[in-house]
């Protein structure tokens, strides 16, 4: 095989293997984006029950204070800031949710 042939050959699966990695990024933004779509209109329904029901709002307030330990996040729902000791303590943005990055 000549060397011009192999080049040929290696430019080729290297196109495939770009075209194989485009298709793969496309499903994966898919699939993040109907996660996260997921996520907003699960939140508008438990945000809505809230607002009618006072006990369930008191207990999903309770919970959110143990689930969140960014005071950021915190503030979201005017829960008191944990401070830094809390936030380095659990070792990220939500108990038990693993980082999207």
């Amino acid at each position: 095989m000549t060397d011009s042939r192999l080049k040929q050959l290696i430019e080729k699966r290297n196109a495939v293997n770009a075209r194989i990695k485009r298709e793969q990024n496309k499903v994966k933004d898919t699939e993040r984006r109907a996660d996260t779509r997921r996520k907003v209109l699960a939140g508008a329904m438990v945000l809505e029950w809230a607002a009618k029901d006072g006990a369930f709002s008191a207990r999903m307030m309770k919970e959110l204070g143990e689930f969140l330990v960014r005071d950021a996040d915190r503030a979201l729902f005017g829960l008191a800031p944990l401070g830094k000791e809390g936030a380095e303590a659990e070792g990220g943005a939500v108990r038990g949710v693993e980082s999207a990055a």
